[in-house]
């Protein structure tokens, strides 16, 4: 065990002792055992049973997709839960403070608000890359976690892997990679960077690529010592049965998901050159990520014309540095071109 990972625990968390559900005091069950220890309705009605708290069925099989050991990974409510344990986990309430790295994903900031966390905001620079050197100044004893997200939420661009690996090296806390986008680029997750650095913490999700966002499904990636505490201290079963069963019929899909990715990946292509040719698109900025971030003439005018044309997308117009943006989500080839040819149609 690396030794930092003991002092960057908050310590009300490194001697908890958790919760033992009845679920986890025997082995591994068989189709003829009774079962009589959990209080439960033993009429048979599919979901009767409590799931397993650890998922592990589920985390063999994203093992095996994501090319990561079952012990470093850990499920949660969607994504939004297993970040909230990492506040859990390494910041101390009203004391420690993480680093968010606007205009970036607004939970990062709402969970810290949440646990009582301090957040020290470091923009990104003029091409919403990490500034490191400024991220660094905050080192200090009370500074427990930066959030990167790459892909990043809203500007669609990809974080530069030497910015992420000069954190991880000169950071004296957790760095947490937010890859819920990763599916969408060409680059590999950093998680094989895990054997490597004991303060990288890679967090994915089902929502994005996996088109399972009403099942609510997060992963986080992280040592062996790091899932363990978190175990410690997450609810028994908060991964629902339904959920899990939902999960292992998708990775029966993964080819299917595949050719999903790909044409959204087309489709992105097309939909920027689109946009390049409307009007009042003054800028498309790149994207490695399911969405377009655009600069328009009138954000908040075009956002209402387009509701009223049936089209719903995102106004980012109030982030940091993305003043008069839409976020324009890659649909389906039709809904693309609807929404085109609805720009088109706009009489300035």
């Amino acid at each position: 065990m690396d030794s930092r990972i003991k002092h960057w625990i908050r310590p009300a968390m490194a001697n908890l002792k958790p919760y033992t559900s009845a679920r986890d005091e025997y082995g591994e069950s068989r189709e003829d055992m009774i079962f009589l220890d959990a209080n439960e309705n033993p009429f048979d009605s599919g979901m009767n049973r409590y799931p397993d708290p650890l998922q592990r069925e589920l985390k063999e099989r994203i093992a095996s997709w994501r090319n990561v050991a079952p012990e470093r990974i850990l499920l949660g409510n969607g994504s939004d839960e297993v970040l909230d344990l990492l506040f859990r986990l390494f910041c101390v309430p009203e004391q420690d403070r993480v680093v968010v790295l606007p205009p970036t994903y607004g939970m990062y900031s709402v969970l810290a608000a949440i646990n009582s966390v301090e957040t020290v905001a470091i923009p990104l620079d003029a091409e919403f890359h990490p500034n490191v050197s400024g991220i660094l100044e905050c080192n200090s004893d009370r500074t427990k976690m930066v959030f990167v997200c790459s892909p990043n939420n809203p500007t669609a661009n990809l974080m530069p892997r030497e910015s992420i690996i000069e954190l991880l090296e000169g950071f004296d806390g957790i760095v947490v990679v937010d890859e819920a986008y990763i599916d969408f680029t060409d680059e590999d997750s950093l998680t094989e960077l895990l054997d490597q650095y004991a303060n990288l913490v890679v967090v994915q999700t089902f929502s994005k690529a996996m088109g399972l966002a009403g099942i609510r499904l997060g992963m986080l990636f992280a040592r062996e010592e790091v899932i363990g505490y978190l175990n410690a201290i997450k609810p028994p079963y908060n991964v629902n049965g339904l959920t899990q069963k939902a999960a292992l019929e998708a990775l029966d899909e993964l080819k299917l998901k595949s050719e999903q990715v790909s044409i959204l990946k087309t489709e992105r292509a097309r939909l920027a050159e689109a946009l390049e040719e409307i009007a009042c698109v003054q800028e498309v900025l790149p994207s490695a990520a399911n969405f377009i971030l655009a600069r328009v003439d009138d954000a908040d005018n075009l956002y209402q014309y387009l509701i009223g044309q049936g089209i719903v997308v995102r106004n980012r117009s109030k982030q940091l540095n993305c003043e008069n943006t839409l976020r324009f989500t890659v649909g389906t080839p039709e809904e693309n071109k609807a929404l085109v040819a609805a720009l088109k149609a706009r009489k300035s």
